[in-house]
């Protein structure tokens, strides 16, 4: 087949030629966006997840949605050792600008920029990586007592009142939010319950691990009562099917059934891993219909790409112990797993694993499903760790 044709998109949130299974969240979160800019109440959304299961195409695709009607969007992604001071200010000054293009929100909207100017200044002194263009003077008492949380809630406040005037909303859009420190998603969660409260025209549409849920719950009681949590997970069988045969079409390539089973099982539906294996089965079959032989014989090199790319970038972060926990863990097959059996599959106690286990959760390696339990955030990652290391057991 001709490798230039191949519609498939495996890539690190690169959106694929078939957006399938999504469509009821992106209803979802379009009737949420436009009840916002009307003034009505409308929840916030964290989508949540594991690697791979597309939540950034999802993130990139609602925000071009409300681009599409007209919504004002920013979005930010939540690196390790980034402030989210530092992440959100540069986009909140370019939201600013565009407001203050519209005569019925300049003046709201200078006041956002003078609000900007205070807030940057002050938290600087705090988080040190604070960079962002300065446009007006700041306004003594506006979102610069150096507090994040307050400082925050004053400049969102600010920003809101501007989209409002303007007939619109802004959509804030954060990915990979489970990086954030605790004391920064609080004041994050403060802000944005401060704008329903005052009914202002901003949304915020995030998206984490799965344990940005409880991280969320400890950051502010509130917030499972202020966000909405959309699990997305594997794509059920018929939304697996059409994000392959779909692309297909477009090319006037045929599979046969057997071979699009048996993509689904080994892909066990994860979007990411189904753009993967679709990609070499196009370029291992000679031509159409691509058949089992075809995706059998593309499995190969489809596990290798996600060895050397797809986990092995997870797995190079970690430390010796951090790689012998996680072996421990595979070993005892895909998961959750208590605690206590994986320290007994080490032969160690609890207790001295207890720092080697939360610095997997900082990671974003491991996460709690249930108090004690402990499961792989990265779908197969079990059968990647059996690959790449060999089991020792205790002496």
């Amino acid at each position: 087949m001709d490798p230039i044709r191949n519609p498939f998109a495996p890539g690190a949130g690169t959106p694929p030629p078939e957006l399938a299974g999504r469509d009821l969240l992106r209803s979802t979160l379009r009737v949420a966006l436009e009840r916002s800019r009307i003034g009505r109440p409308a929840k916030s959304a964290m989508l949540v997840g594991l690697r791979g299961v597309g939540k950034t195409v999802l993130l990139d695709r609602v925000r071009m949605d409300a681009e599409a009607s007209g919504i004002h969007t920013i979005r930010v992604e939540a690196p390790e050792g980034r402030s989210l001071p530092a992440l959100l200010a540069p986009q909140l000054r370019q939201a600013l600008l565009r407001l203050s293009q519209i005569e019925a929100a300049k003046d709201y909207a200078i006041r956002g920029l003078r609000a900007l100017t205070g807030f940057a200044s002050k938290l600087k002194v705090t988080y040190g990586d604070i960079e962002v263009g300065i446009d007006y003077e700041a306004e003594p008492g506006l979102a610069d007592n150096g507090d994040l949380e307050h400082d925050l809630q004053a400049l969102i406040e600010q920003v809101g009142a501007a989209a409002q005037a303007a007939g619109t909303a802004l959509a804030i859009f954060v990915d990979e939010l489970q990086y954030v420190p605790e004391a920064q998603l609080a004041a994050l969660i403060t802000a944005m319950h401060r704008t329903e409260q005052r009914q202002l025209p901003v949304v915020l549409v995030g998206a984490g691990l799965p344990q940005l849920r409880g991280q969320m719950g400890n950051a502010k009681s509130y917030a499972e009562r202020l966000f909405d949590f959309p699990e997305i997970g594997a794509l059920p069988p018929d939304a697996a099917r059409q994000a392959i045969v779909k692309p297909l079409e477009h090319e006037a390539v045929e599979i046969t059934p057997d071979a699009l089973e048996e993509i689904l099982r080994v892909t066990r539906g994860y979007a990411y891993f189904l753009q993967v294996w679709g990609s070499h089965t196009w370029l291992a079959a000679p031509n159409s219909p691509l058949t089992i032989h075809d995706v059998r014989t593309a499995s190969a090199a489809a596990v290798a790409t996600m060895d050397e790319g797809f986990f092995r970038v997870r797995f190079d972060r970690c430390t010796p112990k951090e790689k012998k926990y996680l072996r421990s863990m595979a070993e005892l097959g895909p998961g959750p797993h208590r605690s206590g059996d994986i320290a007994t599959c080490m032969g160690e106690k609890v207790s001295s694993l207890a720092p080697t286990r939360s610095s997997l959760i900082v990671k974003g390696m491991i996460w709690s499903p249930n108090f004690g339990d402990t499961a792989f955030t990265v779908p197969m990652f079990d059968q990647f760790m059996k690959r790449i290391m060999n089991w020792a057991p205790p002496a």
